[in-house]
């Protein structure tokens, strides 16, 4: 299937490793020309050449932290008007509620809702003008289920998820989607930060929670990021344009519920 991509130009976040870097090398696959933005600039490097590489697509790299107006402004310059916009911070530490003072809460916001809607708002506009654009959300499987470990997170990705459910009602029209994807687990380094949380306070080995965890799935396995990153490209296809302010869920089967 040609989803319709080549020439697109794509803008993730977070797109070193993990999640962020599979969207990306999906979308270049598919023939965009792809942004990607990180804070750490060796590591952001090092994937946009092997995004390169695997793809033969132009791979622009900029280090900057998205949850910052500095940052923004930054990586706005290098990409001020994207087709594709996937939006994605690593999530807040895990740990309990009563620990967290107004100055985790208020850094757990910034990253991981007020700067999505600060890159919405920045690019939008001009999506709606050249009426097609792409806009997804990575966010978590905890927006539905929620890990109690995990409420930073929680409550700051299901304040995206409240005001992204309004704002895609009224873009879809002009020929932009706006979607949030859900992961539950895959095998990246945040999900290896959330184990080593839990095998601590559950008194067992970070190795025996990887175990457990897996084996309590549904599909007995984690996900593996290539495949998050092929149905990226799919919501941000010609395709999928029917679809939107939807939370799309990838987790092996592991929410229970039937809506």
């Amino acid at each position: 299937m040609d989803l319709g991509l080549k020439g697109r130009r794509a803008l993730v976040c977070a797109a070193s490793r993990g999640l962020g870097k599979a969207c990306a090398m999906a979308l270049a696959a598919e023939g965009c020309d792809v942004t990607i933005v990180a804070r750490r600039p060796d590591v952001l490097a090092h994937a946009a050449d092997d995004i390169r590489d695997c793809t033969g697509a132009t791979v622009t790299a900029v280090a900057a932290d998205v949850a910052s107006a500095a940052g923004r402004a930054l990586v706005l310059a290098a990409l001020p008007d994207p087709d594709i916009l996937v939006t994605n911070a690593g999530g807040p530490p895990p740990g309990d509620f009563r620990d967290w003072d107004r100055d985790r809460w208020i850094a757990a916001l910034d990253a991981n809702m007020l700067a999505p809607i600060e890159m919405i708002r920045a690019t939008l506009d001009a999506m709606i003008v050249r009426r097609w654009g792409r806009i997804v959300n990575i966010t978590s499987g905890a927006v539905k289920a929620p890990i109690d470990v995990l409420g930073l997170s929680n409550g700051a990705r299901a304040g995206l998820t409240g005001f992204v459910a309004g704002l895609a009602r009224t873009a879809v029209r002009h020929g932009v989607t706006i979607n949030n994807l859900l992961p539950g687990p895959f095998d990246t380094d945040r999900l290896a930060v959330v184990l080593a949380a839990q095998a601590a306070k559950d008194g067992i080995t970070p190795e025996e929670a990887h175990r457990r965890r897996a084996a309590a799935n549904p599909a007995g396995r984690f996900g593996d990021p290539a495949e998050f990153g092929a149905f990226c490209a799919f919501v941000c296809s010609d395709q999928a344009g029917y679809m939107t302010g939807q939370n799309l869920l990838l987790d092996g089967g592991a929410y229970p519920g039937v809506f």
